[in-house]
């Protein structure tokens, strides 16, 4: 039976970071690259970070240098690591399979909402 359940998603407040991660059944784990989806209301899923399963990443250039993904092959774990949150990082993000022949798995998925912060007053005076 195959299972990937996502974990970690929540409301952050912008400029933090967040991981998430997923839990994968080695069936599928162990053969596939693997990678971490978005998606937006109304949107398709879009692939934010891949791995293959020997380690070679993939990113597109809208998360690069923000987003890291990894994986524990011997747990048959997926992470998410995405520092300096932008509220446009407020979807549901799926762990999932990459380019599986036979079409690919997805989790059922876990929402990142991104805030800004209340905010601080600035005067001057002079």
């Amino acid at each position: 039976q195959v299972q990937l359940v996502e974990s970690g998603g929540g409301l952050v407040q912008a400029g933090r970071s967040l991981r998430l991660s997923c839990a994968a059944s080695e069936s599928i784990f162990s053969i596939n690259a693997m990678g971490w989806y978005r998606q937006y209301p109304g949107k398709g899923r879009e692939l934010v970070a891949g791995i293959s399963s020997s380690g070679s990443t993939f990113y597109p250039d809208s998360v690069k240098g923000r987003f890291t993904i990894s994986r524990d092959n011997a747990k048959n774990m997926l992470y998410l690591q995405i520092d300096s949150l932008k509220p446009e990082d407020t979807a549901m993000y799926y762990c999932g399979t990459v380019a599986r022949a036979r079409g690919n798995y997805w989790g059922q998925g876990t929402q990142v909402t991104v805030y800004w912060g209340q905010g601080t007053q600035v005067t001057v005076s002079s």
